[in-house]
């Protein structure tokens, strides 16, 4: 059955659908591929493909550790709220997630690649490992403080990894 969902997914992406008919499909039966997929596409796109596979692994090695939460989706959208409920601004584990702006992947080219890795990495295990169970990483541009608590995996294109001790 599954190899048929998947096969029915791949058949249905080959047809012309706009890139919004394409997320609710998406989000509708694989959830947590989307939110895989979103993640790639907001903290990667762009990148080459094993810092977006890199991206995808920290996800996965969260989802593993009893510290984070036990889904994907719980991972990406892992936050502080406010008394309400609602998610504090720039407060959040992936910053794209909180930054107050809409998230509907516009780079249609971008959000097929980052559909392409989340299914490959959630449902074919496809490059599981690559940072070696990091936990964290952060742009090479940014230095936060939390980096020097962690221990150094390697730098993937545009991140540096780490992993607790």
């Amino acid at each position: 059955m599954k190899h048929f969902i998947a096969a029915a997914v791949l058949l249905l992406s080959a047809v012309p659908v706009p890139a919004s008919s394409q997320n609710f499909e998406l989000e509708k039966l694989f959830p947590q591929v989307q939110c895989m997929a979103l993640n790639v596409y907001y903290e990667a796109r762009g990148s080459n493909l094993a810092d977006q596979a890199a991206v995808a692994d920290v996800v996965m090695n969260r989802v593993n550790d009893s510290r984070y939460p036990d889904t994907i989706c719980g991972v990406v959208k892992q936050g502080l709220q406010d008394a309400n409920g609602n998610m504090r601004r720039n407060k959040c584990q992936f910053s794209w997630y909180c930054d107050g702006k809409h998230d509907r992947p516009q780079d249609e080219d971008r959000w097929v690649e980052a559909q392409s890795i989340a299914w490959n990495m959630v449902e074919e295990g496809k490059f599981r490992g690559i940072t070696e169970g990091a936990t964290h990483y952060h742009a090479t541009y940014v230095e936060p403080q939390w980096a020097s608590t962690l221990q150094l995996v390697g730098r993937i294109g545009a991140h540096i990894f780490y992993r607790w001790e």
